[in-house]
């Protein structure tokens, strides 16, 4: 989970999308519209302009969602302008992070003995929220911190569950979720607690709350334990969110091993109607490579 803090950057069911179907048939749009709701996110379409200027040309493009780990930290003005243009395309608002990892730290230890991190991690989720009505985003990633090595695992697990059940409590009466991303230790993130999709389920079964679900990022779970649809469908029942980016590299569909036309095909199935974060970089720099970006989701959203 890192692209700008991971310079690249679907919500369980994403209501707004099939509402918003008629504002971008009338907002402008020359291309026909994606089947499921993939989100760029800011620098997808970096020569296109800035952050405005790239949800027009992603809109224009038949995209009906967008992505912004970083959204928390844009000052207000700024945020409300996202929201305007998004609402202007019909477009969904996919993610934000709502409480920040100190990445080069290793921090937080929710499950730690020291409660301070937890109280922390709580007040940042308060006061995500009010980011998240101005978005009109009902999703907001959370990451679980890191291993504190001095603590058993199974203490440390019980205090992630409590936090997060806490967490719960705050968000979900506003309708939000909070999407809780397992991550890969063996290329990305060494030490994180929380290392796929099955240790997420438990979890999020264990916090018993409408307001902690999982976020699903295919490139995370394919090089930490791979088996890919066999696990999504086990645990199902908590996956609030989904993220794509082929391996190895982290670009765009079709650079790497993951079939993703078959998890497309496998995602209409189940009837997905949420958000599809695109958390990749392009794997051709300029132009060329935001034109092969979209010839790569039309190839598997004409699965």
């Amino acid at each position: 989970m890192t692209i700008s803090r991971r310079a690249v950057l679907a919500a369980g069911a994403v209501a707004p999308l099939a509402a918003s179907a008629g504002l971008a048939q009338g907002g402008g749009s020359n291309a026909a519209r994606f089947s499921l709701a993939y989100a760029p996110h800011e620098g997808s379409f970096a020569s296109r302009g800035g952050l405005i200027e790239q949800i027009a040309f992603a809109a224009d493009q038949g995209f009906t969602a967008w992505e912004d780990n970083e959204a928390r930290a844009r000052p207000v003005a700024e945020q409300e302008r996202m929201a305007k243009a998004l609402q202007q395309r019909g477009m969904a608002m996919g993610v934000f992070v709502a409480s920040m990892p100190k990445w080069s730290q290793s921090r937080p230890l929710l499950g730690a003995n020291d409660g301070a991190e937890r109280e922390a991690f709580l007040a940042d989720i308060r006061s995500s929220i009010e980011v998240a009505k101005r978005l009109n985003a009902n999703r907001m990633t959370v990451v679980t911190g890191f291993m504190d090595p001095k603590v058993p695992v199974e203490i440390q697990t019980a205090r992630v569950i409590d936090v997060m059940r806490r967490a719960g409590d705050i968000v979900a009466p506003h309708g939000i979720a909070m999407v809780m991303e397992p991550l890969n230790t063996r290329t990305n993130h060494p030490g994180v607690y929380m290392q796929s999709i099955a240790q997420g389920y438990a979890v999020a079964r264990g916090a018993n709350s409408p307001g902690v679900k999982i976020l699903a990022d295919v490139y995370h779970e394919q090089i930490q334990s791979g088996n890919l649809i066999p696990v999504m469908d086990s645990c199902w029942s908590e996956i609030g969110y989904i993220q794509f980016g082929d391996n190895p590299g982290r670009n765009e569909p079709g650079t790497g091993e993951i079939h993703y036309a078959n998890i497309v095909r496998w995602l209409r199935q189940r009837r997905y109607a949420g958000v599809i974060g695109m958390e990749h970089g392009n794997s051709i720099k300029g132009r060329a490579g935001e034109e092969r970006l979209i010839a790569a989701y039309r190839a598997i959203d004409a699965q």
